[in-house]
This record gives C-alpha cells, structure tokens and sequence, in this order.
C-alpha cells in the first residue's frame, strides 16, 4: 500500500506537533521512524492510523484518507508502548476482538506466540505486568498481518531475549510476507540493522529520509589534524564538528572513499549517532 504524507501539519494549543512533512513510502520495507521526544513521531503515526485529522495537509493510503475509512483502518494496526487495549478485558477477549476486526489476522501465529511469550489467557489487562502488557501488543501487531503495522516502542518491560525473539519473529514473518512495518524506538542500536529505509523527524519536520544501505555508505566521522580535517571538509555536508587539543572530528555526510584517500582517521556512523548529531545541528 502506497503511503503519501503531502504537506502534514498538526497543531495543538497553539503548538505544532508536525509542521509540514511530506515524503512518500511507495513500497513495502521496514522503516525506521526516529527522532527525540516530541519530534512528531507519535502524532504522524495517529494521524496515519486514521485515530486523528491532521490540523493541514493530509496522509493517503492508496490515493484514500485513513480517518473514518473502514476499509483502511483494516489495513493498519498501531502498537504503542502502552494503554493499547481496555483494562477491564481479559487477554482472551482482546485477541477475539483483534481476530474479528482484521481480516489478514493469523490465528496459528497468535497461538505460536502466546506460548512463546507464556501468556495467561484468563488474565486481565490491569493485572498484567509491562512485559507481559507488551508481549500482548507484540503478538496482536504480528498476528494482525495487517499491510501497514506500526510499533512505538513496542517493548517496554520486555528484557534482551525477549526483545531479541521478537526482532527475530519480525523479520522472519516479513522475509514470508512483506508488508509496510513502521518501527519507531529509541533502541536504535538493537534494531537498525532491520531498517531498509530511516526517516528521522526534528522538531515536527523532516530531517532525513534515505536508504539505511546508503546512510552506512556516505555518514562517517573522520578525524586528524584541525588544518587536515578543515581542509578536508571544505565544500562538504558536514553535519557537525569538534575540536580537542590541535586534533579535529568531523561527522561528515558524502563519500567515504574520499575520506580514507585523504590519510584520515575515518569510521562508519552508527544510525543512533548519526539521529543523535543531526538532530543536534541547529536548523538540519
């Protein structure tokens, strides 16, 4: 399902939360969605699910508006990190609901993961633990087989294991079926090597959009002598520099083979940092 985000702004109390992001997902991958706390994230994936109106713009699915379009909402499930299902229900009665409203869901993967997860069917919401409240979020968002999935930080409570079998499960059940995944974590680090595409928001705008293959390709720090480095970077997209002691470290967005060419000191930019320092260069 093409996903077409044309000129989206929303506002609250005078504040924007999102101011003006456009870009388009054509295709089926797996996207990283990063930026800082209140960089928009959250708000742009409500207004994709169809929960919420952008204040200006608008997001189309296939050519159509998500907000009150059955047809759509079918098509997309959203995970948050928490308060996704109704407190009073048992964990029973939330996958009958889900199984019932998505039409691609996979009662053999729901079945498969609850043991995985060891989770009691006869427990209510409220009396869930944070692990196991995401554990359930997790198996409705993979077992939903919905076109368009969406998980904000999907794992709180879950430990290192926990969180690694699930990495595991995405990306085994997405090689078996594409479909649109948007990831959105601050656990950059344990997931990046999944993203096929990273957009990054700042301050309700788009900072980046690329190809993860091209970002490990072009972000790289390069350090040396201050002439050499100043020298170096002369005329390039540097996204951000320091200075210690005569020595200079550039974070630098082009071509690496210049770089190590030049007799510099140069290393790949993990996407954690590469999100961390263009976030931080004023007006990226």
């Amino acid at each position: 399902m093409k996903i077409e985000v044309n000129g989206v702004s929303k506002t609250y109390k005078g504040t924007k939360a999102l101011d003006h992001v456009s870009f388009t997902l054509p295709e089926p991958k797996i996207y990283g969605l990063l930026g800082r706390n209140g960089a928009g994230k959250t708000t742009f994936m409500e207004i994709l699910s169809g929960h919420i109106l952008a204040t200006e713009g608008e997001i189309l699915i296939d050519g159509e508006n998500p907000f009150d379009n059955q047809r759509l909402t079918e098509s997309i499930c959203l995970i948050t990190e928490g308060n996704n299902f109704k407190k009073d229900l048992k964990v029973k009665h939330v996958l009958n609901i889900y199984a019932y409203f998505y039409p691609t869901w996979d009662q053999e993967l729901a079945d498969e993961l609850i043991k995985e997860y060891k989770l009691n069917l006869n427990a209510k919401i409220k009396a869930l633990s944070k692990g196991m409240s995401s554990a359930l979020g997790i198996i409705v968002g993979m077992a939903s087989k919905a076109p368009i999935t969406i998980f904000d930080e999907p794992y709180i409570g879950l430990d290192a294991a926990a969180r690694k079998k699930f990495y595991d499960i995405l990306l085994e059940e997405y090689e078996a079926e594409k479909r649109t995944i948007i990831f959105s974590t601050h656990l950059i680090d344990e997931v990046s090597l999944m993203f096929e595409e990273v957009l990054i928001l700042q301050d309700g705008r788009l900072a980046l959009q690329e190809e993860t293959d091209t970002l490990r390709d072009h972000a790289y720090a390069v350090s040396g002598p201050t002439a050499d480095v100043e020298q170096f970077v002369m005329g390039k997209e540097v996204i951000q520099s320091k200075q210690l002691a005569g020595m200079m470290t550039a974070y630098v967005y082009g071509n690496v083979q210049q770089a190590k060419s030049a007799g510099l000191t140069v290393e790949g930019l993990p996407i954690q940092e590469l999100m961390i320092y263009l976030t931080e260069k004023k007006g990226a």
